[in-house]
């Protein structure tokens, strides 16, 4: 398989699925399912390792994740809600959502930092509520250590078991990892121009 997109995650290297990663976790739209199921496709083509590409992803989601904790822990309610008034929409993200996300938090407690992991719309929201409760920092990086850990090795195997099947249609696997991209950059870009400040 030879399509552009896997050359431009294995030319990034370990850094750059870092990098992206972090990315993905503070501002969308490209999805971590993409990253590093394509981290898993060039490991099985031999260009990259399970081990460093597990550890490169789990850090730049925990990194992207403590930018969103740090912002409610520093900032508080009083402080963080004129800007998600003003800057929400670029995150698809209105006050509504912090309350409901907090409200979650509080239901079900720390340990849903961990479990948030495996949420495709939670995962990076929770961490929010996380900082705003003043959780531990050193918690907080445990748990969503050990989640994103998890996750991102399922993400691995499943691109690296795709891999196989990807070799039969290498003709179309570029065009179609493309369409994935504009997809998701479509769906934000959607949100961003439905987005509505609710209050």
């Amino acid at each position: 398989m030879d399509g552009w997109i896997i050359r431009l995650i294995e030319q990034g290297g370990y850094w750059g699925i870092a990098a992206l990663m972090f990315i993905e976790n503070v501002f969308p739209p490209i999805p971590s399912e993409l990253i590093m199921g394509l981290g898993g496709v060039a490991v099985a083509r031999g260009t990259m390792q399970f081990w460093p590409l597990l550890l490169a992803g789990t850090v730049g989601s925990t990194l992207g994740n403590y930018v969103w904790f740090l912002l409610g822990d520093r900032l508080g309610y009083q402080r963080l809600e004129p800007l998600v008034h003003r800057w929400g929409r670029w995150l698809t993200l209105t006050w509504r959502d912090v309350e409901a996300a907090s409200a979650y938090f509080q239901r079900h407690g720390q340990w849903i930092v961990f479990a948030m992991r495996f949420s495709p719309f939670l995962r990076t929201m929770i961490s929010l509520p996380a900082g705003l409760s003043h959780m531990k920092h050193c918690k907080f990086l445990a748990f969503t250590f050990a989640g994103a850990a998890v996750w991102n090795t399922l993400l691995i195997i499943g691109g690296h078991w795709l891999a196989g099947y990807l070799g039969a249609v290498s003709h179309i696997a570029g065009p179609l990892l493309a369409g994935v991209v504009v997809i998701a950059v479509a769906v934000w870009l959607w949100r961003v121009i439905r987005w509505k400040d609710k209050g």
